[in-house]
C-alpha cells in the first residue's frame, strides 16, 4: 500500500468465517436522487459484490449510509428510502427499511433479519453525533450485528461514528469494492506504467494542494483545469478577469509550479477559456485568444485550443490519474471540455493505459461522455482516493488495523 498504509494490517472479507453471521456493513450511498428516485446507481452497483457474498453466505445483513448534508436532523429529502427501493431492484430481493439507524424500530428490523436477508437503515446524519463521532451512537449502531465490514471507501476518510467509532466495539474487515479501490490507487502510487499522468480539476485548489505535491513527485506530467487553474494562472501574473480565484493558495500555486519544473514535470495550464460575463445558461459565450482573461469575463471552460492539447498528452500517457472536471460542466454550455477529457481518457484506456478517475463529479462526467464502462477504474471516493495518494493514513482504516 502507500507509504503510511503499509503498517496497517486490515482482514479481508474473503478471509472470513460469516456464515449465518449478523453482519453490520458501512456502505457509501450518497447518490444523486431526481424526481423521488436515484438519478445515478453507480455507487450502489459497486457494493453488490459484497453484498451478494454477504448474501449467498446465509449472513443477516444491515446496512448503514449517509446522504447530503441533512445537518444533523432527519429532512425527508436526504432520506435513503429510494435507494433501498433501487438497491432491492438491482438484487432483485426485498430490501426491509428502517425510518431511524437507531432506536427500536431499527433494532427491531435487524434482529429480525433472516438468513441471507437484508436491511438498510435511514441516513446516519440525521443524527448529529455521526460527525462528532459521539461513542454513545457508534456503540448503539454496532448492536446491529456482531461483525463490522466496511465498504464505504468514499467515507474512509472521515473519523465519523460509523467509520471510526463502530470498529472499537465490534470486529472488523474491509469488504471487496474497498480492497479494489485500495489495489488501483496502491498502483498509482507504487509502480506506475510510465509517461504517468494527473489530471487535476475542480473549484478549489486547497483542497488539492497535499496530492498535487506528493504527486509531482512521482508523475511525469501535470494538467490543471477548472476553477483552480484560474489560481495557477494568476500565480504567473496571468489575467484571469473575474474568474474564481484563491488568493490566499497563490503561494501554494507557485511552489508546485516550481517544484514541478525542477523535477522536470509538465505542467501544463489551459491555454485558452471558454469565457461569459455571468454564469448564466443564455449568457454570450466567448473564445479567448490564449491564456488571458479580459477584465469583465469570467473563465466557465477549457477552450478548443486546450483540449487539443489537453488530448494529445492523454494519448500519449501510459497511466492517468483524473480528478475534477475542468469547467462548470453543469451548465451545458461550458461542458464540451470536461466531457473531451472524459473522451480522450476512455480513448488511451482503449489503447491500454491504465486510468483511474476519482471524485462524483468526475464519475458523473463518465456517465455524460457515455464513457464510464471505458476507464480502467473509477472510484467512488474523490476526497478519500486524493487523501490517499497524499500518504494520509485514512480514519476508516487506520479504526480496523489490527
Amino acid at each position: 500500500m502507500a507509504d503510511s498504509q503499509q503498517t496497517l494490517k486490515l482482514r479481508r472479507l474473503q478471509d472470513m468465517n460469516l456464515r449465518g453471521a449478523r453482519v453490520l456493513a458501512r456502505v457509501d450511498y450518497n447518490v444523486p436522487l431526481k424526481d423521488g428516485g436515484v438519478a445515478d446507481d453507480t455507487r450502489i452497483r459497486e457494493t453488490l459484490p459484497t453484498l451478494r457474498h454477504l448474501l449467498d453466505v446465509g449472513a443477516k445483513v444491515t446496512l448503514v449510509a449517509h446522504l447530503g448534508r441533512p445537518s444533523g436532523k432527519p429532512n425527508p429529502k436526504y432520506s435513503l428510502k429510494p435507494v433501498a427501493e433501487r438497491l432491492g431492484q438491482l438484487l432483485k430481493t426485498r430490501v426491509h427499511f428502517a425510518s431511524d439507524c437507531v432506536g427500536p424500530e431499527a433494532h427491531t428490523v435487524s434482529a429480525q433479519l433472516g438468513s441471507g436477508e437484508l436491511a438498510l437503515l435511514e441516513n446516519l446524519r440525521f443524527h448529529p453525533e455521526e460527525e462528532s463521532n459521539g461513542g454513545g451512537f457508534a456503540q448503539e449502531l454496532s448492536r446491529h450485528g456482531e461483525f463490522f465490514v466496511q465498504d464505504a471507501f468514499g467515507a474512509l476518510h472521515r473519523a465519523h461514528a460509523s467509520t471510526a467509532g463502530v470498529p472499537k466495539y465490534l470486529p472488523g474487515c474491509i469488504g471487496l469494492l474497498v480492497q479494489k479501490e485500495l489495489e488501483f490507487l496502491d498502483r498509482v502510487i507504487g509502480n506506475p506504467q510510465r509517461p504517468f499522468l494527473a489530471i487535476l480539476g475542480g473549484a478549489k485548489v486547497s483542497d488539492k494542494i497535499g496530492v498535487m505535491r506528493r504527486l509531482v513527485e512521482r508523475i511525469d506530467t501535470l494538467v490543471v483545469g477548472g476553477g483552480m487553474a484560474y489560481t495557477f494562472l494568476a500565480a504567473q501574473n496571468v489575467e484571469i478577469g473575474k474568474s474564481l480565484l484563491e488568493k490566499a493558495s497563490i503561494p501554494d500555486a507557485k511552489s508546485i509550479i516550481e517544484k514541478a519544473y525542477n523535477r522536470g514535470v509538465e505542467c501544463l495550464l489551459p491555454a485558452d477559456h471558454v469565457t461569459v460575463g455571468e454564469l448564466k445558461d443564455d449568457c454570450a459565450a466567448k473564445i479567448t485568444s490564449g491564456m488571458a482573461i479580459s477584465p469583465d469575463q469570467i473563465g466557465a471552460d477549457i477552450g478548443p485550443r486546450s483540449i487539443e492539447i489537453f488530448s494529445q498528452v492523454i494519448s500519449d500517457s501510459k497511466t492517468i490519474f483524473w480528478n475534477g472536471p475542468m469547467g462548470v460542466f453543469e451548465m451545458e454550455p461550458f461542458a464540451r471540455g470536461s466531457v473531451a477529457v472524459a473522451k480522450a481518457v476512455a480513448r488511451a484506456t482503449g489503447k491500454g493505459a491504465v486510468s483511474i478517475v476519482g471524485g462524483g463529479d468526475s464519475l458523473a462526467l463518465l456517465n455524460k461522455a457515455k464513457v464510464a464502462d471505458k476507464v480502467t477504474h473509477c472510484s467512488t471516493g474523490g476526497g478519500a482516493s486524493l487523501e490517499f495518494l497524499e500518504g494520509r493514513v485514512l480514519p476508516g482504516l487506520l479504526a480496523l488495523s489490527q
